[in-house]
């Protein structure tokens, strides 16, 4: 009998906000008129799944309403990302800040400008689903366990489901439209986990294309 799978964090959301602002430097750089880069980079990507920035609202409440120190959530708080406060203030200070934003966008998601992602943390979420194809088959170490690119693609079309591969055709619809050039491609799927070159006399662009045609022929 298989065992179910572990809850999720009490803070999994606001552990990603929290992550964003990681990525730019481990501070909170909020004003009450205008968002900081972590923050603003969460909110690119909660433009597109506005519910994310709903559960991390309702995150935030629960840790304020609870107490950030409370022995009830001391080990769900250890486990996010540390964020330092501006001198003056507090992280429960900041977070309210941050909150206060998200309510902004929840009500206009809209106002959000669309722009391409500008660290790691956002690529990533931005595609998740070539991320996983990248950093889990083509990662630095692959030829040791694959004999060819081909060989990883076909075990990864094998164990995914039908849904994994459509995202990843719409991710890589998408990234070839917003990164047109050959060396920001090599840039930016180094950081979604490719390890390696394109397969030899291919650029990524035509190494991308190709695997989307596979995943669109399955």
């Amino acid at each position: 009998m298989s065992q179910p799978p572990p809850p999720e964090p009490r803070y999994y959301e606001l552990g990603e906000l929290l992550e964003a602002y990681a990525e730019t430097g481990f501070e909170f750089t909020d004003t009450v008129e205008t968002p900081g880069p972590g923050l603003a980079s969460y909110l690119r990507i909660a433009a597109r799944d506005p519910a994310r920035a709903e559960t991390a609202v309702r995150q935030i409440d629960d840790l304020l309403s609870v107490g950030l120190f409370s022995e009830e959530i001391a080990d769900d708080v250890e486990d996010l990302p540390h964020i330092r406060p501006p001198m003056g203030t507090s992280v429960e200070d900041c977070l309210r800040i941050a909150r206060e934003h998200l309510i902004r966008f929840l009500q206009d998601p809209s106002q959000v400008p669309s722009m391409k992602p500008q660290n790691h943390w956002e690529w990533n979420e931005r595609f998740p689903g070539l991320g996983q194809l990248l950093g889990a088959y083509f990662h630095q170490h692959f030829l040791s366990f694959y004999d060819s690119y081909d060989d990883a693609l076909d075990d990864y079309v094998s164990e995914v489901l039908p849904e994994d591969k459509v995202q990843v055709a719409q991710d890589i619809d998408e990234l070839l439209a917003m990164v047109p050039s050959e060396q920001e491609l090599d840039s930016v799927t180094s950081i979604l986990g490719l390890g390696y070159r394109p397969p030899q006399g291919m650029t990524h662009r035509q190494w991308l294309q190709q695997i989307r045609q596979r995943l669109s022929n399955e």
